[in-house]
């Protein structure tokens, strides 16, 4: 299947648009997945098999929003330090994905801070696009 996703780390985290889950279960062997979609009512691959864990972040973050960025983030790095393949989410693979990718490789220690995981995870995935209230919110959770 056609490749639209990236892994964000050593293989065994991807992200995505919700296009893409099909593509990231049945050539990665994902085990979980991170819906980041406030609309989503289920998961994008109906015939998934992977574990679905909807994380409901709205396209525009609120004062909160941190909160649930904070939720989606942890989910990927427990199920990341249980040794399964997790991917993420959310529709387009920009906004919330951008911001959990870069809040992932924070938690995980691969940036200094938000700046530098922003840009790793766009040289990863160049369609990213944090927003300012999205990045607002991992400076909430990573405070420099």
């Amino acid at each position: 299947m056609e490749e639209n996703y990236h892994s964000l780390h050593e293989n065994r985290i991807f992200m995505g648009g919700a296009k893409d889950v099909e593509a990231m279960e049945k050539n990665e062997g994902i085990d979980v997945v991170v819906d980041l979609r406030e609309e989503s009512t289920g998961c994008a691959y109906p015939e998934s098999k992977a574990n679905w864990i909807k994380i409901p972040l709205g396209d525009n973050s609120t004062d909160n929003e941190h909160l649930l960025f904070k939720q989606a983030i942890n989910e990927v790095v427990n199920a990341y330090n249980a040794g399964h393949k997790v991917a993420f989410h959310c529709g387009g693979g920009k906004g919330r994905t951008g911001t959990v990718a870069a809040g992932t490789l924070l938690a995980l220690g691969l940036a200094k801070d938000v700046e530098e995981a922003e840009a790793n995870a766009k040289a990863i995935r160049p369609v990213i696009e944090i927003k300012a209230t999205q990045k607002d919110a991992l400076k909430k959770l990573f405070p420099n």
